[in-house]
């Protein structure tokens, strides 16, 4: 029988991608892990972003992925959880803040993955790294622009630095996602309350 630890994590593995952010540039800035204490990074490797990628259902087949691939993710990663972070910004901006504006601007002027029908009419994403930071950074200009920003929350377990649009009816979404922080929030609190009736 597995048991569930008493410490707070967000995955299984920390190795696991998870798409429970709302919005594909939240989700890409969910890949660097509890940034306020022990901060663990998923995109690793090359072969790491092409998962990623993969699994967010950017491109079918990604291209050739280098180091330097890599790091121009890594790079718009951090401008947009920099600027979603620092959201709506009060003037005057500083200097980390303006480069990452300036960054996810620039992201935002690459191409978008092409999207085109097969022969048997199934449509197929193609194209390379920059028409994944385009489309991912297009992402982030709608979402920071747009009414749905008043609704992005960061998860309440106070490990998980995670942020997420909250589209719920109720609007009190309190975790980025159940399987994540919610149900072991709520195992915590279990184990720990009956820690406190227990003789």
């Amino acid at each position: 029988m597995t048991t569930v630890p008493d410490t707070p994590w967000q995955h299984d593995r920390v190795d696991d991608f998870v798409f429970v952010s709302g919005q594909l540039s939240l989700d890409l800035a969910g890949t660097l892990l509890w940034r306020r204490s022990r901060r663990t990074e998923l995109l690793r490797s090359p072969d790491d972003l092409r998962r990623w990628i993969q699994q967010a259902g950017l491109l079918d087949a990604p291209g050739p992925l280098d180091a330097r691939a890599l790091s121009r993710t890594c790079c718009l990663r951090e401008a947009v959880y920099t600027l979603a972070d620092a959201w709506p910004l009060v003037p005057p901006a500083d200097g980390q803040v303006r480069e990452a504006l300036a960054e996810v601007n620039e992201a935002a002027r690459l191409p978008l993955p092409r999207l085109q029908l097969d022969e048997d009419g199934h449509p197929t994403r193609t194209g390379g790294i920059d028409e994944v930071l385009g489309a991912v950074a297009r992402d982030a200009v709608q979402l920071l622009g747009g009414t749905d920003f008043a609704r992005v929350r960061e998860c309440l377990n106070e490990d998980c630095t995670r942020l997420f649009v909250d589209l719920s009816r109720s609007g009190n979404r309190r975790w980025c996602g159940m399987t994540e922080c919610g149900n072991r929030h709520k195992v915590a609190t279990y184990r720990k309350r009956r820690r406190e009736t227990t003789p």
